[in-house]
């Protein structure tokens, strides 16, 4: 144990060590058999805004550690026979499988980049609309959240009922101000139960709710909440086309690299036959 805190005060302090074997840049701090841990592998794991103490802790723990993982290792190494090969041969297949799983990802990147057009989208979803059915109600139009005793809300009162470009203008402007929230989604869908929640409102059925209301306009102690309604889409509905794109480009792009994979695996494994690079002993 002395010549482990001898070692630490040479990590800790930069100390030229005599004990400490030079193997090029790299310092040897111990050797169990023919493996090292070195200087660098102690210094990298302690923070550099910690007390020389806990230094000192978290390195002797650290090695300490190391050396009984090596000695647990060399035991185990000498003493298992028939499961030593069992774990040789998993860490063989997962090798491969991890080897094969990246290049496969490095060429389908390379291959599918940018292979995906609007056309292919559009058709696709043209030719596939039951996959895409809603499970949740779509809103465009603007939502407000406004202290009660902010300055002019009775017109802002007018303008949110309003698509104008001079309205939606002032509504701007007016809320960089006053707003405690100035949500704009006249040009994407949103989750309508989304905005809902910002409203002290109980609504017990949003589709019959969405198909006879336009507008909300809540008033409590302290805020006024107002939704323009633009447009919806109930739940149970066929999901509109920008909502469900980047779904169907996903959807595109995963059946692509299926078609792409057993297209490649097919060409590898006949390409092999062909040239000799697979011979059968027996016939398949």
């Amino acid at each position: 144990m002395k010549y482990l805190f001898f070692f630490l005060g040479c990590i800790l302090l930069g100390l030229s060590c005599k004990r400490m074997q030079d193997t090029g840049e790299e310092e040897v701090i111990v050797k169990v058999k023919d493996k090292i841990l070195y200087r660098q592998e102690i210094t990298a794991i302690i923070p550099g805004q910690i007390s020389s103490t806990d230094s000192f802790i978290l390195a002797e723990s650290y090695i300490k550690k190391w050396i009984i993982d090596q000695l647990t290792y060399e035991v185990a190494n000498r003493n298992l026979t028939e499961e030593k090969q069992e774990v040789e041969r998993l860490v063989e297949e997962y090798r491969q499988s991890l080897i094969r799983h990246r290049y496969q990802e490095r060429l389908l990147k390379e291959r599918l980049s940018g292979s995906i057009t609007e056309q292919d989208k559009r058709k696709y979803y043209e030719d596939n609309q039951q996959k895409f059915l809603l499970d949740k109600n779509l809103i465009k139009g603007l939502f407000l959240k406004i202290p009660n005793n902010a300055p002019g809300l009775a017109e802002v009162k007018s303008w949110y009922r309003t698509t104008s470009e001079s309205s939606l203008e002032k509504i701007e402007k007016y809320s960089l101000q006053n707003a405690t929230i100035y949500d704009y989604f006249y040009d994407c869908w949103v989750d309508f139960d989304e905005v809902i929640d910002n409203i002290p409102r109980r609504i017990p059925s949003s589709g019959e709710f969405l198909r006879n209301n336009k507008y909300i306009e809540v008033v409590d102690s302290t805020y006024a909440y107002l939704l323009n309604i633009n447009d919806f889409v109930v739940a149970g509905s066929i999901a509109p086309y920008e909502y469900a794109q980047v779904q169907i480009e996903e959807m595109l792009i995963n059946q692509r690299k299926v078609e792409y994979l057993k297209k490649f695996e097919d060409d590898l494994y006949n390409e092999a036959v062909k040239k000799g690079t697979v011979e059968f002993y027996t016939q398949p």
